[in-house]
């Protein structure tokens, strides 16, 4: 208490000591005196509040404790008494255990009483009930059957509570009911048949499947009240509990994986489209169900069932089981797409989950994925691989039969402007478009692939395009009147040149994302070099084609000139007078030969073409007509025909007519000698008098 009051006066002191810290406040002191009375009266007067409320709390805390004891003695007391009571009617309750033994004697036999007449009539009502299952009426059948089971399951109740050990009793109940359970089971046959057509039979007759979800509500609720009398007496009777709403359930599952299954009407081998079939069967059959089942269905079951839900997940389920298993088989390319494109796209779509007539029930983004992520990359790394190899085959098949275009007799097609071209790049592009396309039907990531996948299998097809463009030059060139259309094709496989870069870059343009080009700039290139190489090196066939002609030209010309020149010569009908006039047209015809010489040599120029033969023998004619000595006439004519064998009499005539200086009898005798003398031809040497046809001179021709 002290420590508290020397506590309070420092606490004074200090506040005293905080208002008069001023000369000038000394002058307030009355008015702090009555400020701090004011403040002291108040909290006096919370605290004597304070204390007399607590004061009050204990008084009646202390009258509730007074009453709890006087409380606790009675019922003290009390316990004593109801000790003393049982106590002394033990020995009673002993007493009436006969009592007891006859009450329950008595209970089961009002059970008994109460049940007598189903007793008596079972086999009766067993045929009435199998009457009405027969005739359809399910619900009077559930009727008789219940009334049935209740009698059965109150006896063997009865006998349980009576002796639960008593098998013998049990059995035979169990026993003369026995017919029961095969009308229970005979039932359930029928309630199976009708969910399993349950689609089927809401739109035809509702009312029967509404009283089949009424029997199998009455089941439920038995099954749930003798399922809580176990938990009292543990006792249930037998076939308890049938749990039909499970069973239900079960049926519709496998009703639906079935309907699902039983959808595949053909195979690969009787129709190439069997799977895309299929596909849209199965769609058209599950929308049309669960718009069934939605409109229809929902009603004639209980809310809590939530049937159409059930009905989603089912045929979810059974969607996912067969996905797997048609991902599981050996498809083919296009069979990959289809299955794909349904799983991913269709399903999803407005034309199946999607659709108006399900929603809002149906939430397609809450919906998992029929197939895995992995089964789906393995669909797409099989069908890549598959693609692949068709776009090798279709390349090369697509090139074979251009190939044979080449070989044809007939031109090939023209475009609009008259160009040549084959029907190669239309092909080749067509087929990249169809399966662009396809895979764009799948999804994007997919589509660029396939771009890529195409792209790249052109740039390997261009170099084999190169390759054979070369080998059918090379293969012309060894005779070169085949092909017939040779040139004609060379200029289309040039325009295809054209058409193809024209068409990788639209189909780059049409496919490729923009982000993605730069990865395709070095195929892109090489594919345009390879392009350009083809286009260059078919434009040098078609100039080596064309110098080649020419050359061929040439050289007929130069043979053309010499034989019209020789003609000209033999055809003469003016003779040399003398040997100056023979000097002077030999010296000309020499001349006139080193000129042809020199024309045809720089015309003929690297082409390894022989310019002097031809010249050759106008100078040999030459030295004929120049020979002054008519005594070597004979052996300078030899010399001529050793040359060139198939000079004939008529020409050797001409040839020594144009001298003019030859007699009658020298021309007979000279024609005469060469024709006994012997011919040894030179094997290169190309005949050229057969080409000179000069009038025959006979012997009475000379004459005259």
């Amino acid at each position: 208490m002290e420590e508290t009051d020397r506590e309070a006066v420092a606490t004074a002191v200090q506040r005293v000591a905080g208002m008069l810290q001023r000369p000038d406040q000394l002058d307030k002191v009355e008015q702090y005196r009555r400020r701090e009375a004011r403040k002291k009266a108040s909290v006096e007067a919370r605290l004597k509040a304070a204390i007399q409320s607590q004061l009050d709390g204990v008084r009646t805390g202390l009258s509730q404790l007074h009453n709890a004891l006087n409380d606790v003695k009675d019922i003290q007391q009390s316990l004593i008494d109801v000790n003393k009571d049982w106590r002394q009617s033990i020995n009673t309750i002993e007493n009436l255990k006969d009592v007891k033994d006859a009450v329950v004697q008595h209970s089961q036999l009002a059970a008994a009483v109460e049940n007598l007449k189903n007793i008596f009539s079972v086999p009766e009502i067993v045929k009435e009930t199998q009457d009405l299952i027969e005739r359809g009426e399910l619900l009077q059948a559930h009727r008789k059957l219940m009334d049935l089971e209740c009698s059965r399951d109150n006896l063997m109740y009865e006998q349980y509570r009576m002796d639960s050990k008593n098998t013998h009793d049990m059995n035979l109940i169990h026993t003369y009911f026995g017919d029961m359970q095969k009308l229970s089971e005979e039932l359930a046959k029928q309630l199976w048949m009708v969910v399993q057509r349950s689609l089927v039979t809401v739109r035809r007759d509702p009312t029967l499947l509404v009283s089949v979800v009424r029997i199998i509500e009455r089941e439920e609720k038995i099954d749930r009240r003798m399922l809580d009398r176990k938990k009292q007496t543990g006792f249930i009777p037998p076939g308890r509990p049938k749990k039909w709403k499970e069973k239900m359930f079960n049926i519709l599952e496998r009703t639906v994986s079935t309907r699902i299954e039983g959808t595949q009407a053909d195979t690969r081998e009787s129709d190439k489209m069997w799977l895309v079939r299929h596909l849209e069967i199965i769609r058209k059959y599950v929308l049309d169900d669960l718009i069934v089942a939605k409109t229809l269905l929902d009603q004639c079951f209980p809310p809590h069932y939530d049937i159409f839900n059930k009905l989603l997940n089912m045929y979810h389920q059974a969607l996912s089981t067969r996905m797997q298993e048609l991902a599981a088989e050996d498809l083919e390319a296009n069979e990959i797409v289809s299955l794909l494109s349904w799983v991913l796209n269709t399903y999803k779509s407005a034309e199946m989950m999607g659709n108006s007539e399900l929603s809002p029930e149906v939430d397609v983004n809450s919906l998992n994925p029929l197939i895995s992520q992995n089964v789906v990359d393995q669909l797409l790394s099989k069908y890549m691989s598959t693609l692949t190899s068709n776009i090798i085959g279709w390349l090369r098949k697509a090139l074979e039969t251009d190939k044979k275009d080449w070989i044809k007799e007939t031109e090939p097609e023209a475009d609009q402007d008259g160009y040549y071209q084959t029907t190669l790049p239309a092909i080749v592009f067509q087929m990249f478009e169809q399966n662009l396309q396809v895979a764009a039907q799948i999804n994007e990531d997919l589509k660029t692939k396939v771009l890529l996948l195409c792209l790249q299998q052109m740039n390997s097809f261009l170099t084999r395009y190169k390759d054979e463009a070369q080998l059918y030059k090379e293969e012309h060139l060894k005779n070169r009147q085949y092909p017939q259309c040779y040139v004609q094709y060379m200029i289309a496989v040039i325009n295809n040149c054209q058409t193809f870069k024209e068409s990788i870059i639209s189909l780059k343009r049409k496919y490729l994302k923009i982000d993605m080009e730069d990865t395709l700039s070095s195929s892109h290139t090489s594919m345009d070099a390879t392009l350009d190489v083809i286009a260059k090196e078919g434009c040098s066939s078609l100039l080596d084609e064309v110098f080649m002609d020419l050359e061929t030209m040439t050289m007929e010309a130069h043979r053309r000139v010499v034989v019209e020149y020789i003609r000209a010569i033999m055809l003469k009908r003016i003779s040399f007078r003398n040997a100056e006039e023979r000097k002077e047209g030999a010296e000309r015809m020499i001349k006139e030969a080193e000129q042809f010489r020199f024309l045809f040599k720089k015309l003929a120029a690297g082409s390894g073409e022989d310019t002097e033969g031809l010249c050759d023998i106008i100078e040999a004619i030459a030295e004929v007509i120049k020979l002054t000595d008519p005594s070597l006439l004979y052996l300078e004519v030899s010399t001529l025909v050793s040359k060139y064998p198939d000079i004939r009499d008529d020409h050797i005539a001409a040839l020594l007519t144009v001298r003019g200086d030859a007699s009658r009898d020298m021309k007979q005798t000279i024609i005469e000698t060469l024709d006994q003398g012997p011919s040894q031809p030179n094997p290169n040497y190309v005949p050229i008098f057969k080409e000179i046809t000069v009038p025959t001179l006979t012997v009475p021709k000379l004459l005259k």
